[in-house]
C-alpha cells in the first residue's frame, strides 16, 4: 500500500565561490544559480555562510558602507525570488543586538525569517567575537511544510543549538558554512554532524564554501547525512558544484529523508594538499588581478613542484620560470630546470647572478677584509635573485611566487629580501616530506579541472637527488640540518601537537637534536612575520594560527 500523503521537498546545495568583498558579482553568481535551479525544479537553494560578501570579512564589517551594500545586495536578491526558489544566504546583518553572522530566507520577494550564528569561533584563523556579536539559541523556519533548524557553521560544533532547535520542532538541520580546509578535516566535520543527527535523530544538509580567499582555502564537500546517520549526498571537493537533493517526508513515519543523490568521492591526502595548493594559488593570483606569476627555477623539488602548480592553477601562458645560476649551479641543476619547463611548456629564461656577485664582492671588499667568506656570501647570491625576480616583475607585471617550504620556515633556513621575496608561497605550510610524496603524486596523476599537462611534470631526479641550495661548494640541506623525516617529525611535534622538548625526548628522538631544531623554530620567527602569505594546509600554519611574539626569553 502506498502512503498517500507523502510530502516533498528540493533542496539545491549550491558549493559557490564568492569573491570577498565583490558583493555585486556575489549576488550575480546566485542570480545564475537561481536560475539553474529553477530549472532543475528546486524549492529552495542554500548558499555558504556569508555568501554574500564572502568569508572572512575580517574588519571590514566594521565599515557602514560595507554593510550597505550586503543590505542592498540581499534586498536585489530577495526580489528574485518571486515565483522562482527561495535561498537561503549568508550575510553581516544589522540588527537591534549589533552586528552578526546570520543567515536570511528570502522567498516571495521578501525576507522571510533571518537567523544569527550563536557560537563564534575565537581560536585558529577564527577571531569573529571582534566584529560580531552572537545571535540567540534559533527557532526553526517554517517553509513549505517543513521546519527548517539553521545553525551557521560553528554552530553545528556543539550540541546546544541542534538541541534547542530539536525540542522547538526542527525536522531538517541546515549548516551554512566556511569551513577552511586543512589535511583530514573532512573527517572532522563529518563527524560532527554525525553526532549532531544522532543526538536530534533528525537529517542534516551541510554546505561549504569553495575558493581561495588570502591564506585560507575552502575545499568544498558538501553533503548531507540522512536522520539513519547514512552518508545520502556530497558534492565534489576543490570547485563549484551545485547539488539537487529530493526529500520525502511520509505521514505514517513521520520523517524527512534524502532520495538517492550523487556521493563524490574523498580524494586522498596528496590529492587534497595539491589541489588546496592550485585552487589558493589560482584564487590569489586572479582574485588579486594579477596577469601571472614568475619564479626562480632551480633545478631542485621545491621551485619545481611551485611552477608545476602554478602551471595547473593558471596555464603555462601565464607562468614564468627563470633559471639563475652561480659558480656553485651544478650541470644536473641547469638540466632539470629546463626540464621542468619544457614539461611545463612555460617561458624559461636565464640570468646568470655571477657578474652580480662580483660586484658585491668589490663593493664591499674594503669592509670586508680580511675576513673569510660564510653565510654573507651565500645570502648576498640569494638577494641577487630576489632581486632579479622583482625586477622583472616590476618591468612586466606578474607576482612573484616565493618557494620555500614549511620545514625551512619553521627553521629559518630561508633567506630574508632573497628566496623569501614574493607575493606569496604555495608551499608555506607543506613540509619537505609532503613535497616529496606529491611531487610522486603529480608525476602519476593529473587532477580535475588543472590547466597543466598529462604525464610527469619533473624528472625523477629532480625528487630523488640530495636537496641542496647550492650557494657553496657541495652543499646538502642536510649539512645543517637533521634529515627531513626526523626534522619534519620532531617539527610537527612542536608546530601543531604543541610539545615541548621534553616530550619529544620521551617519544625517542634525540635531545640535542630537538632542542637544537627549538630554538632554531623560535629564532625565525622575524624570519617568518615578513614572509609572503600562502596556502594553510595544516592544522596549525604559521600567521594567524601560530601568534607568537617575536622577542622573547622563555626557552
Amino acid at each position: 500500500m502506498t502512503d498517500a500523503s507523502v510530502a516533498r521537498l528540493s533542496i539545491l546545495l549550491a558549493q559557490m565561490n564568492p569573491t570577498l568583498g565583490d558583493i555585486a558579482g556575489n549576488v550575480d553568481k546566485m542570480r545564475r544559480i537561481l536560475d539553474r535551479a529553477q530549472a532543475a525544479g528546486a524549492d529552495l537553494v542554500v548558499t555558504p555562510e556569508l555568501s554574500i560578501c564572502g568569508y572572512p570579512p575580517e574588519d571590514l564589517v566594521y565599515r557602514r558602507a560595507f554593510l550597505e551594500a550586503v543590505e542592498q545586495g540581499v534586498e536585489a536578491l530577495a526580489e528574485e525570488t518571486i515565483g522562482r526558489p527561495a535561498l537561503l544566504v549568508g550575510a553581516p546583518w544589522r540588527c537591534d543586538i549589533g552586528v552578526v553572522n546570520a543567515a536570511l530566507l528570502l522567498a516571495d520577494g521578501a525576507i522571510q525569517a533571518v537567523r544569527a550564528k550563536h557560537h563564534l569561533p575565537n581560536y585558529g584563523v577564527f577571531d569573529e567575537q571582534r566584529v560580531f556579536v552572537p545571535g540567540p539559541l534559533p527557532e526553526p523556519v517554517e517553509f513549505k511544510g517543513a521546519r527548517l533548524g539553521v545553525l551557521v557553521c560553528e554552530d553545528m560544533w556543539y550540541s546546544d543549538v541542534a538541541s534547542h532547535l530539536k525540542a522547538h520542532g526542527a525536522e531538517i538541520l541546515v549548516v551554512p558554512n566556511g569551513s577552511p580546509f586543512e589535511v583530514d578535516k573532512h573527517e572532522v566535520r563529518l563527524n560532527h554532524a554525525v553526532a549532531r543527527v544522532s543526538e536530534s535523530g533528525l537529517p542534516l544538509v551541510y554546505v561549504n564554501q569553495v575558493g581561495g580567499q588570502d591564506e585560507l582555502v575552502f575545499d568544498g564537500g558538501s553533503f548531507v547525512v540522512n536522520g539513519d546517520y547514512a552518508l545520502a549526498a556530497r558534492a565534489a571537493s576543490w570547485g563549484e558544484d551545485e547539488l539537487l537533493t529530493r526529500w520525502s517526508r511520509s505521514a505514517r513515519f513521520g520523517s524527512w529523508a534524502v532520495e538517492a543523490a550523487r556521493i563524490e568521492p574523498q580524494l586522498d591526502r596528496c590529492a587534497e594538499i595539491y589541489n588546496a595548493m592550485v585552487l589558493g594559488t589560482r584564487d590569489y593570483v586572479n582574485k588579486n588581478g594579477f596577469p601571472g606569476v614568475i619564479l626562480g627555477l632551480s633545478g631542485g623539488i621545491d621551485s619545481a613542484l611551485c611552477a608545476a602548480v602554478a602551471v595547473d592553477a593558471l596555464g603555462p601562458d601565464r607562468v614564468r620560470c627563470v633559471m639563475m645560476p652561480s659558480p656553485y649551479t651544478s650541470g644536473h641543476s641547469l638540466e632539470d630546470a629546463g626540464a621542468v619547463a619544457q614539461a611545463l611548456g612555460v617561458r624559461y629564461d636565464t640570468v646568470n647572478i655571477g657578474p652580480a656577485m662580483a660586484a658585491f664582492d668589490t663593493m664591499l671588499g674594503d669592509l670586508f677584509e680580511g675576513r673569510a667568506p660564510d653565510i654573507t656570501e651565500e645570502n648576498i647570491q640569494s638577494r641577487a635573485r630576489g632581486m632579479v625576480l622583482m625586477a622583472l616583475s616590476n618591468k612586466f607585471g606578474p607576482m612573484v611566487l616565493s618557494t620555500g617550504n614549511k620545514s625551512e620556515m619553521s627553521v629559518g633556513y630561508a633567506t630574508l629580501y632573497g628566496d623569501m621575496n614574493g607575493g606569496y608561497n604555495p608551499l608555506k605550510d607543506v613540509y619537505k616530506t609532503d613535497v616529496f610524496a606529491v611531487c610522486r603524486w603529480r608525476n602519476a596523476n593529473r587532477p580535475e579541472g588543472v590547466l597543466g599537462p598529462s604525464g610527469p611534470v619533473m624528472p625523477d631526479r629532480v625528487i630523488t637527488k640530495p636537496p641542496s641550495a647550492e650557494l657553496r661548494e657541495d652543499q646538502k640541506d642536510e649539512d645543517s640540518l637533521p634529515p627531513y623525516d626526523v626534522l619534519d617529525a620532531i617539527l610537527r611535534g612542536l608546530n601543531e601537537d604543541q610539545k615541548g622538548v621534553r616530550d619529544l625526548v620521551h617519544d625517542g628522538y634525540d635531545q640535542a637534536t630537538v632542542e637544537k631544531v627549538w630554538t632554531l623554530l623560535n629564532r625565525a620567527e622575524y624570519k617568518r612575520r615578513q614572509a609572503p602569505p600562502g596556502v594553510k594546509i595544516t592544522r596549525l600554519a604559521f600567521g594567524r594560527d601560530r601568534r607568537y611574539p617575536i622577542t622573547t626569553r622563555f626557552k
